[in-house]
């Protein structure tokens, strides 16, 4: 079971394909020995699904494991208080997790690790982590390798023609309401090599789109000693033979260069999506954040990006009730969201996290403010979503196809990201049209961020040994 970011998806076929290596047999039945959960520790609630999740797979004879942000954030703290779950595993466990869940059937004790800020575990300076790098000397690629497949073993649970990959681990930013760093790590880029060798795989498995993630994708390569390395990269991911979409997905504002704007926008099956994580827009609020950028210098970062593509996707997350913010601040947000013309947006209400500089702040805005605060944002991003969904209508979309149903294809346009940004139903498509098959349509109305489009054509359909879905 996995829960949280696409992060979590990319290590839960990590732990799969190495627990296959040691011969264990993955299975959705009920009778299954052991249930691996890969937990979220986020925000309160993601934290409150991961607990009701190991809860509920408890409910039997069944071994349940914590493993994932949870279990890695809170350790032996999160074992005392669930002992429903037979063993509570962080990070370092990985790369053994076959011979810890022989341990938890034989019942022999595990104990749970104690946390530590993971930022101090690996090298800090650029230099310094350079040597953490993964190539295949002699050759442009590795993906060029004959036989040559990720270091990292990886076992698909699914058969989506769309799989995340992961581009770094880690973030040496120091938001101030964010936890993610003590628990994930610094910043550490995976090599260029190492990643177009495992998109090459993924495509052999039937993927069509690769979405990529990290903490914080605009950051890649500055330990490798090249913070241009990511406009390098997106092109020859572009060009694996059977990727027909690239998208990239977690960027800083204050990262994002004019050339990394130029390569998403105008890139050869890159797509021009924008996942631009503002935060919030009022300059003060944003310094208390220790985040950096205001309303203007957004809006230019905005204009930038639909100079070079108009009908770029762009998407963010909003944070609003953070200690000190004034109602100023929740007009200067407005002003900035209703300017923006974002194709998705989403808010949350400020919550304090353990650990973090902000939970002791002063200035805490009172939860039925932040509550009638998320409320209002809310009813105006869905509205301002809505009519930026209207804006589309009568534009060609590419759609890739995920689905095949009888009232059409059910898939994502170019602005459309995995399960955030709503979808696109294409009707009157021929009936040769197949999963995976990326196909270009005319939009005709709207229903919130979903869009209806009419088939015009297939821009490329799955074919070839390069996209054979291994059976």
């Amino acid at each position: 079971m996995t829960l949280g970011c696409a992060r979590n998806e990319v290590d839960s076929e990590e732990l799969a394909g190495r627990l296959t290596a040691d011969g264990w047999e993955l299975t959705e039945d009920d009778d299954a020995a052991v249930v691996l959960v890969n937990t979220c520790a986020f925000v309160a609630s993601a934290k409150k699904d991961s607990i009701d999740t190991l809860l509920a797979a408890a409910d039997g004879d069944r071994k349940v494991v914590a493993v994932g942000c949870l279990a890695e954030r809170y350790g032996a703290e999160l074992a005392d208080s669930l002992p429903e779950a037979a063993a509570v595993l962080g990070f370092d466990s990985y790369g053994e997790i076959g011979a810890r869940l022989d341990d938890v059937l034989a019942g022999r004790p595990l104990v749970p690790h104690r946390p530590r800020d993971r930022r101090t575990l690996l090298p800090i300076t650029p230099v310094e982590r350079q040597g953490h790098a993964v190539s295949v000397p002699g050759h442009a690629s590795a993906a060029e390798v004959p036989g040559w497949t990720p270091p990292v073993l990886r076992r698909r649970l699914g058969d989506s023609p769309v799989a995340p990959l992961k581009l770094a681990s880690g973030c040496d930013r120091r938001c101030t309401f964010c936890a993610i760093p003590s628990f994930r790590g610094a910043f550490v880029s995976r090599p260029a090599d190492e990643l177009l060798a495992e998109a090459a795989w993924l495509a052999g498995q039937g993927v069509r789109e690769l979405v990529l993630v990290s903490e914080n994708s605009t950051s890649y390569g500055k330990d490798l000693g090249d913070l241009r390395l990511l406009e390098r990269l997106l092109p020859e991911l572009a060009a694996v033979p059977g990727i027909v979409r690239v998208r990239l997905s977690y960027l800083q504002p204050a990262e994002t260069r004019p050339s990394l704007v130029e390569v998403l926008a105008g890139t050869p099956g890159v797509a021009p999506y924008f996942d631009l994580s503002f935060q919030h827009s009022s300059e003060a609020v944003l310094r208390r954040m220790r985040r950096f950028g205001d309303t203007d210098r957004f809006l230019a970062l905005l204009d930038q990006v639909r100079a070079l593509s108009p009908a770029a996707g762009v998407r963010s997350n909003v944070i609003v009730g953070f200690p000190g913010e004034t109602r100023a601040d929740v007009a200067e947000l407005t002003r900035f969201l209703t300017a923006a013309r974002l194709d998705a947006i989403g808010v949350f209400g400020y919550s304090d996290e353990d650990g973090t500089e902000a939970a002791g702040y002063d200035g805490k805005v009172r939860a039925d403010v932040i509550d009638r605060r998320v409320a209002r944002m809310t009813e105006l991003v869905d509205e301002l979503m809505a009519q930026r969904a209207e804006e589309r209508l009568g534009e060609t979309v590419e759609v890739l196809v995920e689905a095949v149903t009888g009232d059409g294809l059910e898939g994502r346009a170019a602005h459309q990201a995995p399960e955030v940004d709503g979808a696109t139903l294409v009707t009157d498509a021929p009936a040769h049209a197949q999963v995976g098959d990326l196909v270009r349509a005319t939009v005709t109305g709207t229903a919130g961020v979903d869009l209806t489009a009419r088939y015009l054509e297939t821009a490329d359909a799955v074919a070839g040994p390069a996209v054979e879905r291994a059976g």
